[in-house]
C-alpha cells in the first residue's frame, strides 16, 4: 500500500550538535516542508522532511517520544534510533501548537498499534504452549503398530525426537521473549536517560535565554551611556575649537597694535622732518594742530586697542582655563570609556564562555 501523507507544515529544521550536545546545527537554509506519513505495510508513523535531494528528517514516531515546546515558536523531540535531537522553528505560535497537537495524536495512534500487536502476540503464545501436550497425548494413545510403522523402538525414538524438537522450540521462544524483555528494558532505560538529558537541556536553554536577555539589556544600557559620553566629548572638542579661535583673534589684535605703533612712529618722524624744514609759523601751527589732532586720535585708537588687547587677554586666560577644565573632563570621560570598554569586553567573554558550555 505504501506510505500516505497525513499532515504537512513549513518549518526551519535543526539538529543537535553531536559533538557538544548543546548547540543547534541548521539542517536547512530556509523553511522546508515537514510531513507526517503512515506506512500501512509496517503500521508505523513517521516524520519526514526532504531538503534538496536528501532527507533531513526521517524519524519513526514511538509511544515513548515527547515533543517539547522550548519557546513560543520552537519545539524539539529526541529520536533514540537516529541518535539525535530534532528541532523545528515555526513562523507563528499557532503553527507550533498545531504541530504539537498532531504529534500527540499520531503518538497515541502509534501506541494503539503497539498495543494491538502485543495483544496478537499474547494470543499466539498460549497456542504454542498448548500444542505440544496435545501431540504428546496423541502419541501416548496411539498403540504400537508392528510391520507397518516399524518397531516399537523406532516409534519411541520418533516420539522422543518430537519431544526434543518441541522442547527446543519452547526454549527458543523463551529465549526470544527474554531477549525482547531485555531489549524493552534497555529501551526504557535509554528513554529515561534521554528524557533526563532533554530536561537538563531545556533548563539550560531557558537559563541561557534569560541570561542573554539580561546581558542584552545591560549591553544596551552601556551603549546608551557610551553614546552620551561621546556627545560630551564632541561638545568639549567644540569648546576647545572656540578657545582656539579666541587665541587666533588675540594674535590678530596683537598684530594690529604693532601696526598702529609703527604708524605712530612714522608720524613722529614726519613731525620731526616738518619741524626741521621750519616753514611759516601759521602753516606750522596748522600742521602742528593737525598732527596733535592725529596724535590724539591715534592715542584714542591706541587706548581702545589696549582695552581690546586687555579684553582679549582676559578672554584668552578664561579660554585657557576652560580648555584646561575641558581637557580634564575629556580625560575623565576617556577613563570612564576605558572602564566601560573593559566591562563590555569582560561581558562578551562571559557570554562566549556560557555559550560554549
Amino acid at each position: 500500500m505504501g506510505e500516505q501523507p497525513l499532515f504537512s507544515m513549513k518549518a526551519h529544521v535543526f539538529q543537535i550538535d553531536p559533538a557538544t550536545k548543546r548547540n543547534w546545527i541548521p539542517a536547512s537554509k530556509h523553511a522546508v516542508t515537514v510531513s507526517f506519513f503512515y506506512d500501512a505495510g509496517r503500521s508505523v508513523y513517521r516524520i519526514i522532511s526532504v531538503g534538496g535531494t536528501k532527507a533531513i528528517i526521517n524519524s519513526t514516531i514511538t509511544p515513548n517520544m515527547t515533543f517539547t515546546k522550548t519557546s513560543q515558536k520552537f519545539g524539539q523531540w529526541a529520536d533514540s534510533r537516529a541518535n539525535t535531537v530534532y528541532g523545528l522553528g515555526f513562523a507563528t505560535e499557532q503553527q507550533l501548537q498545531q504541530f504539537s497537537e498532531q504529534f500527540k495524536e499520531f503518538k497515541e495512534a502509534a501506541r494503539l498499534v503497539r498495543d494491538k500487536s502485543q495483544e496478537k502476540f499474547e494470543l499466539m503464545s498460549p497456542g504454542l504452549n498448548i500444542s505440544s501436550p496435545q501431540v504428546l497425548s496423541d502419541d501416548r494413545q496411539s498403540p504400537p503398530l508392528l510391520g507397518v510403522n516399524g518397531s516399537s523402538e523406532d516409534k519411541l525414538f520418533r516420539s522422543k525426537s518430537a519431544d526434543m524438537e518441541e522442547s527446543t522450540e519452547k526454549e527458543q521462544m523463551r529465549k526470544m521473549l527474554s531477549e525482547g524483555s531485555i531489549c524493552e528494558r534497555n529501551s526504557e532505560a535509554e528513554l529515561f536517560s534521554l528524557r533526563d538529558s532533554n530536561a537538563k537541556l531545556v533548563a539550560a536553554l531557558h537559563e541561557a535565554n534569560s541570561s542573554i536577555d539580561q546581558w542584552k539589556k545591560q549591553l544596551s544600557e552601556y551603549q546608551e551611556e557610551t553614546d552620551r559620553l561621546r556627545e560630551q566629548v564632541a561638545d568639549l572638542e567644540a569648546q576647545s575649537g572656540v578657545s582656539a579661535s579666541s587665541e587666533t583673534g588675540s594674535e590678530e589684535l596683537t598684530q594690529t597694535m604693532a601696526e598702529m605703533e609703527a604708524l605712530i612712529k612714522a608720524k613722529d618722524e614726519e613731525i620731526k622732518i616738518l619741524r626741521g624744514k621750519k616753514p611759516d609759523l601759521t602753516e606750522l601751527e596748522k600742521e602742528r594742530e593737525e598732527a596733535c589732532q592725529r596724535i590724539q586720535d591715534l592715542e584714542v585708537q591706541n587706548s581702545e586697542l589696549e582695552k581690546r588687547v586687555q579684553t582679549a587677554e582676559i578672554a584668552l586666560s578664561s579660554s585657557q582655563d576652560a580648555q584646561t577644565r575641558a581637557e580634564s573632563a575629556v580625560q575623565k570621560v576617556i577613563e570612564t570609556l576605558d572602564v566601560k570598554i573593559y566591562d563590555l569586553s569582560d561581558l562578551r567573554q562571559n557570554l562566549a564562555k556560557l555559550l560554549e558550555k
